[in-house]
């Protein structure tokens, strides 16, 4: 059993964060890289990138938003408890190097999966500007630690309630006009790496993405994680996650992301159903 030692429920109940004792994943682990966790004997395979590691402590630390049944199981496991299966270290880490400028943009649940390259690129010595964003204040996550690993934090909210009232890409677009800017990476909602891509299209600047598709064994044999990049057939748990955003077919991932979603929604209500009768 993989012991949860910290849990602490975020952003107004549905963002999970636990802290997970898993020694030898710690010690190997990288940013960018990420692990595949399962609650119980019949408990579905769920990838997971990791927030942060503490190879001294043995941990690692995950954070999930609660969307489906799978992770409504993760969220009623407490400290002492733990999960029957923690796989990884998995995918490809981040190229950390020193390249000048760079804006890390970070959405959602995905400024978790952000703050440790965020941390990486700013160790390296380069100069980050980092963006951030949620629908309102109350779902905005991890604002202290990515004020730690950059060096300019911007915050936005979509209702205005706090920070930048409206996208990340409304403040993207103004950092970019600021020029020299040698890398962006973003990581959030498909539909907002999409936007972020397309803007930093116009102005010719690298782009790194981090893809969130359905994966089931995290090694390339199943196939269920493909992705087109550059007009080829991509497998996220082998090649990736991370991924040229200028290159990905992000359509065709937000049709296949959608095609599992109201089956994880039905799956999600048969849960709480059973659960709220015992």
């Amino acid at each position: 059993m993989f012991k949860i030692v910290k849990r602490q429920e975020m952003s107004q109940g549905t963002v999970i964060l636990n802290e997970i004792e898993a020694p030898l994943i710690a010690k190997k682990a990288k940013p960018g890289q990420f692990v595949i966790l399962k609650a119980n004997e019949t408990g579905e395979r769920i990838p997971l990138t990791m927030a942060d590691t503490n190879p001294a402590k043995g941990t690692i630390t995950i954070i999930y938003m609660v969307v489906g049944k799978s992770t409504a199981l993760f969220k009623d496991l407490k400290v002492g408890e733990g999960y029957q299966d923690v796989i990884g270290p998995l995918g490809k880490a981040t190229h950390l190097e020193k390249v000048g400028k760079v804006v890390c943009v970070g959405g959602g649940t995905g400024v978790a999966v952000l703050h440790p390259i965020t941390r990486g690129l700013k160790e390296v010595g380069n100069d980050v500007t980092c963006i951030i964003g949620s629908r309102n204040k109350g779902l905005l996550i991890m604002e202290e630690h990515m004020k730690a690993a950059s060096h300019d934090l911007r915050i936005c909210t979509d209702d205005g309630s706090y920070g930048h009232h409206g996208f990340v890409t409304d403040v993207l677009k103004d950092v970019l006009k600021g020029g020299d800017i040698k890398l962006v990476v973003a990581i959030g909602p498909v539909p907002m790496m999409k936007a972020v891509s397309n803007i930093t299209k116009e102005f010719n600047v690298e782009t790194m993405v981090s893809l969130n598709p359905i994966m089931v064994d995290g090694t390339g044999m199943c196939g269920g994680c493909r992705v087109t990049v550059g007009g080829k057939t991509k497998f996220a748990c082998v090649d990736g996650p991370e991924f040229d955003g200028h290159q990905v077919d992000y359509d065709e991932l937000m049709l296949r992301l959608r095609a599992y979603q109201e089956e994880e929604r039905k799956c999600h209500q048969d849960y709480c159903t059973i659960r709220d009768a015992k």
